[in-house]
């Protein structure tokens, strides 16, 4: 998974003349966030591969978590530039929890809290999810670190539980504990 490591909500530039000056067209640019369409689904494969890190699926499983699971999804924007999304589903089990699947930031918006901005508009959007599990590899501290921020602002408990374990993987994948928020706030 590949997140924003940034801290600061907005980004921090001159002001007047010298502020158009300074910054550059993303700074300057406001970010937008919304649900994904079909028409997205490219764009959110693109900053998937882009990122360098993150497990890249099909550009066919992008178009369908943007057109069928859009509702659970959100891209963030740079004017009309996906620059960043949040895929995931509620457990059809389990309704009230919400699995993430993938945060993607490109790096032209990192620094702008984008990850926590995107888990923020999925999560408040649907009041009935009361929780947050995701997997992530013990190694993705950045990842990692997305989540404890996230759960601290949201007065969250975050546990680690077992989650896919490297023999499940046919690939020779590492492992990928689970790790579970609950009791976060609207």
């Amino acid at each position: 998974m590949t997140i924003s490591d940034g801290t600061s909500t907005t980004p921090t530039s001159p002001s007047g003349a010298a502020a158009a000056q300074a910054a550059t067209p993303d700074e300057a640019t406001p970010l937008t966030i919304r649900r994904p369409t079909v028409d997205d689904g490219g764009a959110m494969w693109r900053v998937a591969r882009d990122s360098g890190s993150l497990d890249l699926n099909s550009s066919y499983s992008y178009l369908l978590l943007a057109d069928h699971f859009g509702d659970t999804c959100r891209i963030a924007l740079l004017g009309d530039d996906v620059v960043g999304f949040v895929t995931g589903y509620r457990l059809p089990r389990d309704p009230g929890r919400y699995f993430l699947w993938q945060v993607a930031v490109d790096e032209r918006a990192r620094g702008r809290r984008v990850a926590g901005r995107l888990i923020d508009a999925v999560i408040d959007d649907q009041p009935e999810i009361t929780s947050l599990v995701t997997t992530v590899t013990e190694d993705n501290l950045a990842s990692r670190r997305v989540f404890q921020r996230w759960s601290a602002a949201r007065d969250a408990t975050l546990t680690e539980v077992s989650g896919f374990e490297a023999h499940h993987f046919p690939d020779g994948h590492e492992a990928e504990p689970l790790l579970v928020i609950e009791g976060f706030r609207h």
